[in-house]
């Protein structure tokens, strides 16, 4: 099966396309050539997916049995895609995001057929209208459109709610004793999935005509609140952790920022029923827990002491919340 990657060596793309070489898949990754991130046995196009003429130099004439774009964000990136793609492919898989999910939702149980709402996040709602396109295209069309939906997918990287992202800081602040933010009180429910469990069910959908026109999320079955998702780092660290709870209404009212990641995403309690690509996908099952994930990318955060980056801007936001948490900068009649 000939694959292309639009993207292809981000946090969760390259753990996919390691194993769709490990699958036998004929697969090429387009991007720009900025990552080092290296997959042997992939073909590597060089091109910028922003630039047309970029574009047709690196693709020629080429045509694909799956052509998966990680990188498309907006309703103009699918524009792109369907300017490029139509007659190219035999499938074409948008990847979107959970976070389009109904916020606040009506339950915390979703299924592929929770209605996509999102007041909070721009990111989700323009994922929501790309969806939108990309289903007017199918129903007008036959655009052979597959859509998949990951929620919180980590592979090297520590996935948290408040602590940075592709970053080492809330490990670094925990190792020296510093006190980390856990929203709310921290009981609200969350799924964490690793890239890898991701890749069994993602790979099993590619070439599968059954797929054209569904959309699907992928996750894992096991279900922790925030306190235990923080807890399990602080374990693996070796540390106790030094937890701060605090609303999310007040981190927001400090860091208007956060706004999107917490109340677009992570304030709600979140649990994924994944009947839908197991019925797709029968091979597909989340076989690692987080405490053992959580391991591995500590493992590989130790393995190099470049990888271990500390974000000051992360640090500096941390302390200011917790700084006017604890001198009462809020009305506390409002919690």
């Amino acid at each position: 099966m000939k694959v292309l990657f639009i993207g292809g060596t981000g946090f969760i793309s390259t753990a996919v396309s390691r194993m769709a070489i490990e699958r036998g898949m004929e697969l090429y990754l387009l991007n720009r050539g900025i990552r080092s991130t290296e997959i042997p046995g992939a073909h590597q196009l060089t091109g910028d997916i922003h630039n047309p003429e970029s574009m047709r130099n690196a693709l020629k004439d080429m045509k694909f049995d799956v052509v998966v774009d990680w990188i498309a964000f907006t309703p103009e990136d699918i524009e792109r895609d369907l300017a490029v793609f139509r007659g190219r492919t035999k499938q074409f898989v948008f990847i979107s995001s959970a976070s389009a999910y109904q916020k606040p939702p009506a339950n915390y149980i979703i299924s592929e057929s929770t209605p996509l709402e999102n007041p909070y996040w721009d990111y989700s709602r323009n994922k929501i209208a790309s969806e939108d396109l990309l289903m007017k295209a199918y129903r007008e069309e036959d655009f052979p459109v597959t859509i998949v939906r990951p929620s919180f997918t980590y592979n090297t990287y520590l996935p948290v709610a408040i602590g940075g992202f592709g970053c080492y800081t809330l490990a670094d602040r925990m190792l020296k004793g510093k006190s980390i933010i856990v929203h709310g009180d921290g009981t609200s429910l969350w799924v964490n999935t690793h890239a890898e469990d991701f890749a069994n069910g993602f790979l099993g959908l590619l070439g599968n005509e059954k797929a054209i026109g569904q959309a699907f999320h992928i996750t894992s079955d096991e279900v922790l609140s925030w306190n235990q998702i923080y807890q399990t780092i602080a374990d693996a660290l070796g540390v106790e952790a030094r937890i701060v709870h605090i609303p999310s209404d007040f981190i927001v009212k400090v860091i208007p920022e956060m706004t999107g990641g917490l109340f677009g995403d992570k304030t709600w309690s979140a649990v994924f029923d994944n009947s839908k690509i197991k019925s797709f996908v029968p091979e597909f099952q989340a076989t690692i827990p987080f405490n053992v994930g959580i391991r591995r990318a500590l493992d590989w955060f130790a393995a190099d002491e470049k990888r271990r980056r500390i974000d000051e801007n992360v640090n500096q936001d941390m302390d200011r919340i917790i700084q006017a948490y604890h001198q009462g900068n809020f009305d506390r009649s409002e919690y």
